[in-house]
């Protein structure tokens, strides 16, 4: 098959998602003059937040900088939810160990504790508001690029299952055809407790939750600066000025220069991914038969899964550090897909797009308040769910209904000297990763 031929006619850069659940501008209202909170970015952060609140009586408008809602990574990402089974993940490994050596024993099974409970939490927002986001409660495996990677992901399976009941197991190279069709892995590390879902559908649901609720949300409404003023805030808009008690920043990998501190502390990296044509069930159920989401150990990583009609599989990954088209971009990741599945060689791709993901220099996401704006960053590409339960537990924080505080809120936010906020090192770390990619499976 020719470079060419690999698109589908009408290929679009869109996200398949919106398929489903296109952007809106439904049930924007004006900028008001006043309210209680002002929450800046509409994604699932910011949606949970207002909804949390207003279903405790407090006044909570959105801020959209868009013209409508649903633009960002929380329509862009590739749909799987896990509990937390790759918290404060580093070069030494996954979990506990890592967080232990950052936070202290204590502090590190408060967190994966509380990880755990924010993927119950989403199960029970999807219940309770009744979102038809087609989840699919089908478990993860996380295939091992080399044998070694295997050894190091048995090494933390103890210390994940204890911190997260998470049905973390290890499953062997011979047998890792019962979980997927290809020989690219060395075994694996099965968790049962994840799943996937329908991203921009889950999104429509909490903004419609949190309409109903009592919320109100405003679209072309991009914040440009936000000043103190006496006990308050004045939320400067392209809308207008809106006076606030309250202020609260949820723009994650979409945080601009009028956040001028988290900016210095989040780094956006723009992840890709495709969705071939409709392909047989037998066929897409054959490559991973019990439809998980599969991940991969490598640096420059590779996640995927079915997609929510069985028909599709949806592959993505760092297919560029530096930016690149659509096209190249989708070319880059058909070929690293038909490397782990060959029989999709001749499968052609109907979407490509990308959306920004927002790591944090210590692989943690954050929570907390700083100069008075209160905060929820950083998700390292777990947003579905971080982003989900931070931003429950801001509205909870700040209408005093939590029952406890949460062990995320006021972990140090670390930056690095002389960084702003512009990534400019990624294509260069980005190729060493690479390379160290290919060492690895060359020295295995």
């Amino acid at each position: 098959m020719t470079s060419a031929s690999i698109f589908a006619d009408g290929f679009k850069t869109t996200p398949w998602w919106w398929e489903w659940a296109p952007p809106t501008a439904e049930g924007a209202v004006p900028v008001p003059k006043e309210t209680e909170v002002a929450i800046i970015g509409s994604g699932y952060g910011g949606l949970s937040c207002a909804l949390e609140l207003a279903r405790s009586g407090v006044q909570a408008h959105v801020f959209e900088a868009d013209a409508v809602f649903g633009t960002g990574a929380s329509t862009r990402n590739g749909g799987g939810v896990s509990p937390g089974t790759n918290l404060g993940k580093g070069r030494a490994g996954y979990g506990k160990s890592t967080l232990e050596a950052r936070l202290g024993p204590e502090h590190a099974k408060a967190m994966l504790a509380e990880a755990a409970e924010s993927f119950g939490h989403l199960e029970e927002l999807i219940r309770r508001e009744n979102i038809d986001c087609h989840y699919w409660p089908t478990g993860r495996f996380v295939g091992a690029a080399v044998p070694r990677h295997y050894d190091r992901l048995a090494k933390s399976v103890g210390k994940l299952q204890s911190g997260t009941n998470a049905g973390v197991s290890m499953l062997p190279r011979e047998r890792q055809h019962e979980q997927i069709k290809s020989d690219r892995f060395h075994g694996g590390m099965l968790v049962e407790r994840s799943g996937r879902l329908h991203p921009a559908l889950l999104h429509k649901g909490i903004r419609d939750a949190a309409r109903r609720a009592g919320a109100t949300m405003s679209v072309n409404a991009k914040v440009t600066a936000v000043e103190r003023q006496g006990a308050g805030f004045i939320v400067r808009t392209a809308a207008g000025d809106v006076r606030a008690k309250e202020v609260v920043a949820t723009t994650n990998g979409y945080t601009g220069p009028e956040l001028g501190w988290f900016r210095r502390r989040l780094v956006p990296v723009r992840s890709y991914i495709i969705a071939t044509e409709e392909l047989s069930e037998d066929q897409v159920r054959a490559l991973i038969p019990n439809g998980r989401t599969i991940a991969d150990t490598k640096r420059v990583l590779s996640y995927f899964g079915q997609s929510q009609d069985r028909r599709r599989i949806l592959y993505g990954g760092r297919a560029s550090f530096a930016g690149d088209t659509p096209e190249n971009t989708a070319r880059i990741l058909h070929g690293m897909m038909t490397e782990v599945f060959p029989e999709l060689g001749s499968a052609r791709i109907t979407h490509g797009w990308t959306g920004y993901v927002a790591f944090t220099f210590d692989a943690l996401p954050h929570f907390g308040q700083h100069d008075g704006i209160h905060y929820a960053m950083g998700c390292n590409g777990s947003g579905v769910v971080t982003m989900t339960w931070l931003g429950t537990q801001l509205g909870r924080k700040i209408a005093r209904t939590q029952n406890r505080p949460s062990a995320f809120d006021g972990v140090a936010f670390p930056t690095r000297p002389f960084y702003t906020g512009n990534p400019w090192f990624l294509p260069i770390v980005g190729e060493w990763y690479r390379f160290r990619d290919r060492l690895d499976r060359w020295l295995a």
